[in-house]
């Protein structure tokens, strides 16, 4: 079995596959990411192991990591399945980098846009010859709740809802309008743009806020909440492959 271990800006989603399945997914805070892999090993028989962080991990808990699962850290340097055509290649986030894979892999030889919803709304493309040529970053649902709020004097800040009516009859609905209603055409209009220069184009979406995007937007997409796991996982075993 193996071992994906990514680390957020807010958490730390750990996947032990077997074969090329999820057999169990946990979410654990950072400060006690080595307790509870210590738990996780000791329930399975954990072959490799790979680790993407997109958050800063002590000196000292990488030690720990490497004495325990003596594990491959994601980076700009590590063998992936897909050419990066990226101006900036050591710029390019790890997030992104399994995302590309995890699109190069389960959707071979398609022209591939992949919008990650988190934190930050990530695009990224991957075409048909397995180039990963770039995308975009955007502030996602939360930092634009919080950016209206801490910006202002007197906007309050909101939790995320569902807009019904893109015309907000108060100041909340019409935060949640400018919000979610500015997203979801954000989103349309970047896959129009795409869809105009690849019209064979397949739409991914991901990231913590899949399943709330997903029943707003109008286009057709697959959803996919897991799918950093599935191409830090692509990532481990082609390096595997290829060791």
């Amino acid at each position: 079995m193996n071992l994906i271990i990514d680390v957020g800006n807010t958490r730390v989603k750990v996947a032990v596959f077997e074969m090329n399945s999820v057999k169990e997914i946990f979410v654990v805070e950072k400060e006690r990411i080595v307790l509870e892999l210590r738990k996780i090993i000791s329930k399975f028989n954990i072959s490799r192991s790979i680790i993407s962080s997109v958050a800063n991990i002590s000196e000292s808990t990488q030690q720990d990591l490497v004495k325990l699962l003596n594990p491959i850290f994601l980076n700009n340097e590590t063998k992936v399945p897909f050419s990066n055509l990226y101006q900036t290649p050591k710029t390019l986030g790890v997030d992104r980098i399994a995302l590309a894979s995890a699109a190069t892999k389960k959707y071979s030889k398609r022209n591939v846009l992949v919008i990650d919803a988190g934190t930050c709304i990530t695009f990224d493309f991957i075409n048909k010859k397995k180039e990963y040529l770039g995308g975009a970053i955007s502030p996602g649902i939360n930092m634009r709740y919080k950016a209206l709020h801490n910006f202002t004097s007197k906007l309050p800040l909101l939790k995320q809802n569902e807009v019904f009516n893109f015309v907000g009859t108060d100041t909340n609905s019409s935060i949640h309008s400018g919000v979610v209603n500015g997203i979801c055409n954000e989103i349309e209009g970047v896959i129009n743009q795409y869809k105009d220069e690849y019209q064979d184009l397949t739409v991914v979406l991901t990231g913590g806020d899949t399943y709330f995007l997903a029943k707003q937007l109008k286009s057709g997409i697959f959803a996919h909440p897991n799918f950093v796991l599935e191409g830090l996982h692509t990532i481990l075993t082609y390096n595997i492959a290829n060791d």
